[in-house]
């Protein structure tokens, strides 16, 4: 109990009324202490029947029942991590890496419970905490800019198990294809086509990862690329690859990036931004293009406008990164651009993060040894639990074509 003044006036406590006299020999103290630890005590047991309630409300809507027997039923193993659980995604998240509970179908709850009711709607708290995290937030202003860099250096190994021979860390095309490298081929060839991409064009790669499209464009189209990533490690195993073709890596901010292009590309970049820098964005593309030249996005889409990110992805997968919806997109590029097509290919990501979870997986007994399990399932958690969110198609993958002018006599879509 804190005092305020003379010894001999004390403050009064939590739990009594003002005005009321409070006597200090040790017995009375103990009892006021008793009495505001039993109120704290019935609070947080309200509290929890409160969220059991709504847990149980929401599994039976999904179909899912804890400790059950189906592949999508989690398993407690620790009876803390239902209590973890209840404070948000992050220590569910958490509880998961530490083995607290347990699930083989990861991919399929996670599509059961957000068709059912989305996280937000159970705990509410979840989403204000979120609004006041991304009001202030610039993610190219700080630390977590260079955090999302750190996502890719210092793993090489990491991400040459899992993406296969393209090293394209975003979905692939699965119209026509059987595998995961056929799936990225199929997706850099689709781009090069939206794009028209000849012989001698030049084109300017943002966010151009390990150099997987800046090889496809250069090496079956006949361009002349520029790449541009902010990770290092990226940008030497970028160089190392299209070495021989006409292709430039450049380890920069995409806003020092000068000069003049006849086709611009970003894949899986945009996600990095920010909102705060959408229309920042949109202009260096416009600045970018010649009149008559095209540009495509290729981005992760969200239903809903938002300005912060999941807590668990951001502490330990993409920090600083948010989702763009399509009134976002609209609104950042308005009297930029003219809008040619906009492709909405989200269920093909589900095969894609799928897919890359079977190759890590085969890999972590071996190449991968030296990864910690907490390491390992932090990582299975974040392959599948996005991989049921574009299951149940409330994430989007979208690739827009945008011209400065419009194209004359219209856009031909491709697909």
């Amino acid at each position: 109990m804190r005092f305020a003044g003379n010894a001999s006036e004390p403050e009064p406590s939590r739990g009594v009324t003002a005005g009321t006299s409070i006597a200090l020999r040790e017995g009375e103290l103990m009892h006021v202490d008793l009495m505001g630890r039993a109120g704290l005590f019935h609070r947080e047991a309200a509290g929890r029947r409160t969220f059991e309630h709504r847990l149980q409300t929401w599994l039976e809507a999904a179909d899912v029942r804890l400790n059950g027997s189906r592949p999508w039923d989690p398993r407690i193993i620790r009876p803390r991590a239902l209590w973890r659980c209840a404070r948000g995604t992050l220590e569910a998240g958490r509880a998961y890496a530490d083995g607290d509970w347990e699930c083989p179908a990861l991919d399929e709850l996670a599509a059961r419970l957000v068709r059912a009711r989305q996280p937000y709607d159970v705990f509410p708290r979840w989403r204000r905490l979120l609004r006041c995290a991304g009001r202030w937030r610039n993610p190219q202003r700080s630390r977590k800019s260079r955090g999302a860099v750190r996502h890719y250096e210092g793993r090489s190994d990491l991400f040459q198990s899992m993406l296969g021979s393209t090293m394209a860390y975003s979905c692939g095309y699965w119209a026509n294809a059987a595998t995961l490298d056929e799936a990225q081929a199929a997706k850099h060839d689709l781009v090069c086509r939206k794009l028209g991409i000849e012989p001698g064009m030049r084109v300017l790669d943002v966010g151009c990862g390990w150099g997987a499209f800046a090889e496809h464009a250069a090496r079956h189209y006949g361009a002349i690329v520029t790449g541009v990533t902010l990770a290092d490690e990226q940008a030497a195993l970028a160089h190392e690859r299209t070495a021989g073709l006409r292709v430039s890596i450049v380890a920069s901010d995409y806003r020092r990036v000068e000069g003049r292009f006849d086709r611009v590309v970003s894949i899986g970049m945009f996600e990095h931004v920010g909102p705060r820098n959408y229309r920042t964005f949109f202009r260096k593309l416009a600045g970018w293009l010649v009149p008559d030249g095209l540009a495509l996005l290729h981005s992760i889409g969200g239903l809903r406008s938002t300005t912060s990110t999941d807590p668990w992805l951001d502490t330990f997968i993409f920090p600083g990164s948010v989702i763009p919806s399509e009134a976002q997109i609209a609104r950042a590029s308005e009297g930029l651009f003219v809008l040619e097509d906009w492709h909405n290919f989200g269920a093909y990501y589900d095969k894609t993060l799928c897919a890359w979870h079977e190759n890590v997986s085969r890999a972590w007994s071996t190449e991968l040894s030296a990864y910690p399990e907490t390491f390992r399932r932090t990582w299975r958690y974040y392959l599948l639990t996005c991989a049921g969110l574009f299951r149940a198609r409330v994430a989007q993958l979208w690739q827009l074509v945008l011209s400065p002018r419009g194209v004359p006599g219209g856009y031909r879509r491709v697909c």
